[in-house]
């Protein structure tokens, strides 16, 4: 936790760690925090997670020492459909973590992922608690592959990647953490000022004007992913040339 602190170039994000070497979950712990009155910025993070989410009730789980695993507190004042806005720019803010250290290509998936040539590389989950139909808190969870070998993990051959996998060498979890945290409240006080996010973010997705399959709990939809709102939700052009409101899913490429 010492070693954290020590290059943080923040001034909220990130000035409350809580540290664990293995644990669950940290979007369950921070919600927890939250609910008993932690601050805005509380950062939770976990060399090690054993029963982490994902999407849709997937499990995200990572050895350790492997990769980045955290979770960030929000307090913001906006509508609880808002939320949203804050996946986007941690989601902007990784990306740029990523160019910035390693020269990877970064893109994201809608409505969470990120992406490196061609393959999952991370994601986030984005967990709100409202009281009243407004926001109490937001907690915001991301998950990086930063020197995860993929090989020993047969059930992602394919589908996932790594940074250390793409570059051929490890990368410093430490540093990436500092430039992630930094970027992040960068963007947030942007966000408080009342500047969108939604322009860049839907310009990095890598999955807008493609057509495309989003599978949701109560079913599958092919369409034309057509772009996407101030508020992250899809807009998707079905065959008959009706639009649809996705607010979440999970998306496949169907062609180019």
């Amino acid at each position: 936790m010492e070693s954290i602190k020590r290059g943080l170039k923040t001034a909220l994000i990130g000035q409350r760690i809580v540290y664990y070497s293995s644990l669950g979950s940290t979007n369950e712990v921070l919600k927890e925090l939250a609910a008993q009155g932690a601050p805005e910025g509380t950062l939770v993070i976990a060399d090690e997670q054993a029963a982490g989410k994902g999407r849709l009730g997937r499990q995200w789980l990572a050895p350790s020492g492997a990769s980045l695993l955290m979770s960030l507190l929000f307090r913001p004042y906006f509508a609880p459909n808002q939320a949203q806005r804050l996946t986007m720019i941690c989601s902007l803010a990784i990306a740029d973590a990523v160019e910035g250290l390693t020269g990877l290509p970064a893109g994201l998936k809608w409505p969470n992922d990120i992406f490196i040539r061609g393959r999952k590389a991370g994601g986030i989950l984005t967990e709100s608690g409202t009281t009243g139909g407004r926001l109490d808190y937001v907690v915001v969870g991301m998950g990086l592959n930063v020197n995860l070998a993929i090989s020993a993990l047969p059930e992602l051959r394919g589908m996932a990647t790594s940074f250390s996998q793409e570059l051929g060498r490890e990368v410093s979890r430490l540093e990436l953490l500092w430039i992630i945290l930094a970027g992040i409240e960068t963007r947030y006080e942007s966000l408080r000022r009342g500047e969108s996010p939604h322009e860049e973010w839907a310009a990095r997705l890598i999955n807008l004007g493609r057509q495309v399959q989003v599978t949701t709990p109560q079913g599958a939809l092919v369409g034309w992913a057509e772009g996407v709102d101030a508020d992250g939700a899809l807009i998707l052009r079905l065959p008959g040339g009706q639009r649809k409101r996705m607010l979440v899913g999970d998306v496949t490429l169907r062609s180019r």
